[in-house]
């Protein structure tokens, strides 16, 4: 099976577990996780994430398999845009304004 079907029939749960060894080196049921496992766990994270979900971190990687990377400029605007779509919340603790 080459990485393309394997990423294809990958399930969100197989995604969340694969990066969980990637990111803490276990397995969500705390089993220790191996450099090889760990890599092969990296790389499939990396190529779900590129093709399955819309990643609007200020680097991630594109359906291509190239790094996407946005400027400070790109995330304040997304995040505006972001915000005023959602409700104002009359409730919260602390208020930032001018980010």
């Amino acid at each position: 099976m080459d990485l393309h079907s394997i990423i294809e029939s990958m399930s969100a749960e197989m995604y969340q577990r694969l990066k969980h060894a990637a990111e803490t080196g276990k397995w969500p049921d705390g089993t220790k996780v191996d450099q090889p496992q760990r890599d092969s766990a990296l790389q499939l994270t990396m190529a779900y994430q590129a093709k399955h979900l819309n990643n609007t971190d200020n680097m991630s990687i594109g359906n291509d398999g190239q790094i996407i990377s946005k400027t400070k400029a790109e995330l304040r605007s997304q995040f505006k845009q972001a915000t005023a779509q959602e409700p104002q919340q009359t409730d919260d603790i602390a208020r930032f304004t001018n980010l």
